[in-house]
């Protein structure tokens, strides 16, 4: 497939160039018609009547899920979704019976919303190890080896930083978890999105996702587990929808993924993530994964011809995906933002990112500059962000 030929489903890139995928995709035109179809014909809750449009907008739900699961290699009865990774993680965080005296590890890499769940648990009693990585974003798999010990119920870990762009050797410390006899929660947010990702092979126990990371809609996520872990996690909602039978004094929960669906959920957004999906199955994972290497590469051995650039995480392409951090010496990364937008219309992240423990260990103090690439953008663009960015190291 002709990737610039992609760019006519994404009306919106017409006058910019955008670079800004890690904290939120662009979403073509099949997608947003899947969802005003929803709007316009069939408009009706889930599972809640039996009338015709209820009918309709039930199977479309369902065939939702199943295109999810097949995309991850799961069953489609252990695909739970919420409103995005952070509820997926908070539901594993709040649903575990947790004791005092139990561990969760986790790393220094770690977006806010696998993080703070496991710090609030301190307060509970619960400990919290911190895997640090090196400069480059690499773990060292020993450190995990000491850390997880036989007090660690739970490890959350990305599988790909936000920040760095850097892949978690997932395989490896899962081997670890089973040896320890401890649970794997995998953040899967900016991993699902841009390469193929096999359950089976992952051997964690929770992966969690957002479906507007992945040409979807806000408000979709997705918590996958085993089955066998749905009696050991309370839900974090309870509603509608969610229940086999209600009493004056007690109440029973469904034993499917239903009993971690309370209320309403967004129907429209579920059903264009499916359509999103079935978008990036036309394409091709691995096609996708080939187009951003070839781009993060480039965009790599640019910025290293430049004097006054640093870049963070590591330089080999091949330990990466397309979300690459820097800072211009002298100047503010908000500024360099600021700059691309008026001098290229290029829409580039700044700051913190959603990751103050990873910041405050590299000193940056104000952040960074952060280029994410997804399908939808070019060798040309690329090309673009790079000049302008000569231009702005002049200053």
């Amino acid at each position: 497939m002709n990737f610039a030929e992609i760019k006519t489903d994404f009306p919106i890139l017409k006058d910019i160039i955008y670079m800004d995928s890690a904290s939120t995709s662009l979403t073509p035109e099949p997608v947003l018609n899947a969802v005003l179809k929803y709007y316009r014909e069939y408009n009706a809750n889930v599972g809640r009547g039996v009338h015709r449009l209820s009918q309709i907008a039930s199977q479309k739900y369902k065939d939702a899920r199943r295109k999810v699961a097949d995309f991850i290699s799961a069953n489609e009865e252990e695909v739970i979704f919420t409103k995005n990774t952070t509820e997926a993680i908070n539901t594993v965080a709040s649903g575990l019976r947790w004791k005092k005296g139990d561990k969760v590890v986790t790393t220094l890499l770690e977006h806010h919303s696998n993080f703070l769940p496991w710090l609030r648990l301190k307060s509970f009693g619960v400990a919290l190890d911190i895997v640090k990585p090196d400069k480059n974003g690499k773990f060292n798999v020993s450190d995990f080896e000491e850390m997880i010990d036989d007090k660690t119920r739970l490890v959350a870990v990305t599988y790909i930083s936000n920040v760095l762009g850097t892949i978690t050797p997932i395989e490896e410390i899962s081997a670890i978890c089973k040896k320890k006899n401890a649970l794997l929660l995998v953040d899967g947010a900016q991993s699902v999105p841009h390469i193929h990702v096999d359950v089976r092979n992952l051997g964690c126990n929770f992966l969690c996702f957002s479906g507007h990371k992945m040409l979807g809609p806000k408000g979709t996520g997705i918590l996958w587990m085993k089955e066998d872990f749905f009696d050991r996690l309370e839900p974090l909602n309870f509603g509608g929808g969610m229940i086999d039978d209600v009493s004056l004094n007690s109440y029973e929960l469904t034993k499917g993924y239903e009993r971690f669906e309370g209320g309403t959920p967004n129907i429209a957004g579920v059903i264009g993530f499916g359509r999103a999906i079935d978008y990036l199955n036309k394409i091709g994972m691995d096609k996708i994964k080939d187009h951003e290497a070839k781009l993060t590469e480039r965009l790599l051995e640019g910025l290293l011809e430049m004097k006054r650039v640093e870049i963070y995480g590591s330089l080999n392409s091949k330990e990466r995906i397309g979300i690459v951090s820097f800072n211009i010496k002298g100047l503010n990364p908000h500024d360099v933002a600021l700059m691309l937008d008026e001098a290229s219309n290029i829409m580039v992240r700044s700051g913190h990112l959603c990751c103050m423990p990873l910041m405050k260990y590299f000193g940056l103090k104000e952040g960074v500059v952060r280029v994410s690439l997804y399908l939808y953008n070019t060798e040309e663009e690329v090309d673009t962000f790079l000049e302008t960015v000569k231009e702005i190291v002049k200053c």
